[in-house]
């Protein structure tokens, strides 16, 4: 199977062309947000205010980095489960957010979210965010520093090694995955 090199923040024609069970490189900048940070998107948007960066077209990674050792821009950064955030994601993805990388399933309201405006929802390998975190060129915080690991931080990657879980036309990895080797 080829793997694709794609660019963050992402683009209409690219997120279409998206298949679940591809295998892509993430290139460009993406936002890391867990639960408390991703709560607090929501109490922003319910008292009137501005969100700490566009959602339009964007990518958000589930991860709480760990300090950055000597000599490295972050510490080890790997997935959290995604199932956390499904309560939120759907309101973020009807605000343009077009990418989500996390591990696990996700909810039905999500994967209908992911749908109809159209964004896909790629997977990272738990348990090694060592490993990912060498995709990682430069690391800054730009909202909610006061949150430490939940802060909102703003990542630049390069050849990011990801996989396609759910794509725009509803399709599931872990669905036709499971599927297969059921015959």
């Amino acid at each position: 199977m080829e793997i694709r090199r794609i660019k963050a923040p992402l683009e209409a024609g690219v997120i279409e062309e998206l298949k679940a069970g591809e295998k892509v490189l993430l290139n460009g900048y993406i936002y890391t947000a867990r639960d408390a940070a991703h709560k607090r998107f929501m109490d922003t948007l319910k008292d009137g205010g501005t969100l700490p960066f566009d959602m339009v077209n964007q990518v958000i990674y589930y991860c709480g980095p760990s300090p950055a050792p000597p000599g490295r821009v972050i510490g080890a950064c790997g997935p959290t489960t995604s199932s956390r955030m499904d309560a939120y994601a759907p309101k973020l993805i009807s605000l343009g957010l077009k990418g989500m990388i996390g591990k696990g399933k996700r909810s039905q309201a999500v994967k209908d979210a992911m749908k109809q405006y159209r964004a896909v929802y790629f997977g990272a390998t738990g348990g090694a965010g060592a490993l990912l975190s060498k995709s990682v060129l430069s690391s800054e915080i730009i909202a909610y520093g006061d949150m430490g690991p939940e802060a909102v931080v703003r990542l630049e990657v390069r050849d990011m090694p990801l996989f396609v879980i759910n794509d725009t036309h509803g399709n599931d990895l872990y669905e036709s995955g499971t599927s297969q080797y059921r015959r």
